[in-house]
């Protein structure tokens, strides 16, 4: 494998991290309020489809970013009410989640657009003046679309609302002590709805990224189960936005070194290349399991019940 092929493969891992690490930045949220989506991939899956279409229909990818985010807004209300309000097991609730998105995308699809048609406009390329001349580090962090920025962004910004603002402290305060946080005055259902639909935005935005800048199409069933491997994410991160992006990184160019093992026709078995993301899932929550044994939310997954305080 040559120099050049290297970079080539890290620069397409940073991009492929967008849609791990903004499902991942959205999952922390809700984590860190106490509550679990596994139905994270049927959020992105509604939001890869509705911005694809919005963006089909009238040319205007940041109108279809936008259409993602607010249908992941809807689908993060529709959690709040199953898990917080319901009170319904959260297992549960995010599968069910996850099933509404998959059959809803795929019956949209089939309905409104029937077979795979390529977007004429898009989310491309976008070299930041100077910082993409850089050698090295300039094609592969300074040479990528705006939904690749604005994900990495967002990571210091989800640093900062978790940890130096009230709304941070409250969401931290109720995954923790949910019982401590609503004697102090904090209503543990509304910051939790606040959580799940900041979540479901992010999710949203990040199915967007999946059709409007890395393949510019949808297709059924497209994420193929990265919901689910940004919940992981979020344990191999230790509930932090810093350590989410770094196990965003790490799975995303372990993805793409993947695709160049086969292309570059690698004499190892197909099935064992193909298994590789699924195997570093599974040692990812090993080492989170080991690392943050102690440093879980204590009230994460169960439901507040204010007459059982």
């Amino acid at each position: 494998m040559t120099p050049e092929q290297v970079l080539q493969i890290a620069a397409q891992g940073v991009a492929a991290a967008t849609p791990y690490l903004l499902a991942a930045l959205g999952e922390t949220f809700g984590q860190r309020a106490g509550v679990f989506n596994l139905g994270v991939d049927g959020v992105m899956l509604m939001g890869a489809f509705g911005g694809f279409y919005v963006a089909l229909q009238t040319g205007s990818p940041l109108l279809g970013v936008a259409v993602a985010m607010l249908i992941g807004a809807l689908m993060g209300i529709l959690m709040a009410v199953s898990s917080v309000t319901l009170k319904a097991p959260q297992g549960i609730s995010g599968i069910g989640l996850y099933m509404f998105g998959l059959g809803l995308s795929t019956l949209l699809f089939e309905t409104l657009v029937r077979s795979p048609v390529p977007l004429r406009t898009g989310f491309d390329r976008v070299p930041i003046p100077i910082l993409s001349d850089l050698p090295i580090l300039g094609n592969i962090a300074f040479n990528q679309n705006v939904m690749v920025y604005a994900a990495f962004l967002l990571v210091p910004m989800a640093w900062f609302v978790l940890n130096k603002t009230v709304f941070g402290l409250n969401i931290r305060a109720v995954g923790q002590n949910p019982q401590a946080a609503d004697s102090l005055g904090i209503n543990v259902d509304r910051v939790r709805y606040l959580a799940l639909i900041i979540g479901g935005v992010l999710g949203g935005a990040a199915g967007a990224s999946l059709s409007l800048a890395q393949t510019k199409i949808f297709q059924e069933n497209m994420t193929n189960g990265i919901g689910f491997i940004a919940v992981a994410l979020v344990y191999f991160g230790g509930w932090s936005p810093m350590g989410v992006m770094f196990g965003a990184l790490l799975f995303s160019i372990v993805t793409t070194l993947q695709l160049w093992l086969q292309a570059l026709g690698v004499q190892i078995s197909p099935s064992l290349i193909t298994m590789l993301p699924s195997v570093m899932t599974i040692v990812a929550l090993i080492i989170a399991v080991r690392l943050y044994r102690t440093g879980t939310p204590a009230a994460l997954g169960k439901p507040y019940r204010r007459d059982e305080a």
